[in-house]
């Protein structure tokens, strides 16, 4: 707030025009818009059709990224590199610009790399990304645990199987693949369990446990993080609007008292003028 007192009167004007909300519902709807066009020029037969007009709307609505990134940069200047949604924003838009041609034809790929920019744009999905982020120190604990996990249940699985399935449990990688297929869920059942029945009738006890274990308990835990993270990062959020609107209105509150200890001063300076005028009549 007291860096945004210092700034001129234009750049508080065009921060306000910046982040008003009909600009960004345009924007976001140019960002869905782009979406479609981008999967249209996909197709060969509509880009026989209507390339020239898909090229052209592209341009256009590239350009007016171009010009709210820059509006974004002359508000800010270099405090828009100190937010990484605002760097990402200038990363995708930055790639859209580079000529796609020759070393640089992967870049026409990335285009479409525009439509995460609703990412950014869309607070709701803003917190949900940035608590995926805020949870990966607790994803990566997890995961280790999973991989701990894995790692066990694939050498008692290769010792218990590798010889009559090799083609599931043979190695210590085939069987990490077939306990991953089974952890999705993938045709697990008829496709890779009960044909292991048939010859090891008791193999239930072992696969019904790691499936409890990897497919339920671990991915539950996985969410949790998340869930918690994106919490955090909610409360995080109200707790910055809370001391906003704090500052805001400790400011406001000192601005009056100031005008009213000015306005308390005019007022006895007029009283004591009255005085002094109606000293002499008495």
């Amino acid at each position: 707030m007291d860096k945004q007192a210092q700034w001129s009167p234009w750049r508080i004007k065009l921060q306000t025009f910046v982040e008003a909300a009909s600009v960004q519902r345009f924007i976001i709807s140019l960002i869905l818009i782009n979406a479609a066009i981008l999967g249209l020029q996909t197709d060969a037969g509509i880009m026989a059709d209507w390339g020239g007009l898909l090229r052209g709307l592209d341009a256009i609505i590239l350009a007016v990224f171009v010009v709210e990134i820059t509006l974004r940069l002359a508000v800010h200047r270099l405090a828009f590199f100190r937010d990484p949604w605002s760097v990402f924003d200038f990363i995708v838009v930055a790639i859209a610009l580079v000529p796609a041609t020759g070393p640089f034809e992967v870049l026409r790929a990335l285009r479409v790399l525009r439509v995460l920019r609703l990412l950014t744009m869309v607070p709701s999905m803003r917190r949900v990304v940035a608590g995926m982020l805020k949870a990966i120190p607790g994803l990566g604990s997890v995961g280790a645990i999973m991989c701990i996990i894995f790692y066990v249940a694939a050498v008692m699985a290769t010792n218990l199987f590798g010889e009559r399935f090799p083609e599931w449990f043979g190695s210590l990688g085939a069987s990490a693949y077939t306990l991953f297929q089974i952890m999705t869920l993938e045709s697990w059942s008829m496709g890779i369990v009960r044909p292991v029945m048939e010859v090891y009738p008791h193999a239930w006890l072992f696969f019904l446990p790691f499936i409890l274990i990897a497919t339920f308990t671990m991915l539950n835990l996985l969410m949790a993080v998340i869930v918690n993270a994106v919490q955090d990062v909610q409360h995080a959020e109200l707790e910055q609007t809370q001391h906003t609107i704090t500052a805001k209105v400790d400011a406001e509150t000192e601005t009056l008292q100031k005008e009213f200890s000015a306005l308390r001063d005019e007022i006895r300076e007029i009283k004591g003028l009255l005085q002094q005028r109606s000293t002499p009549g008495d």
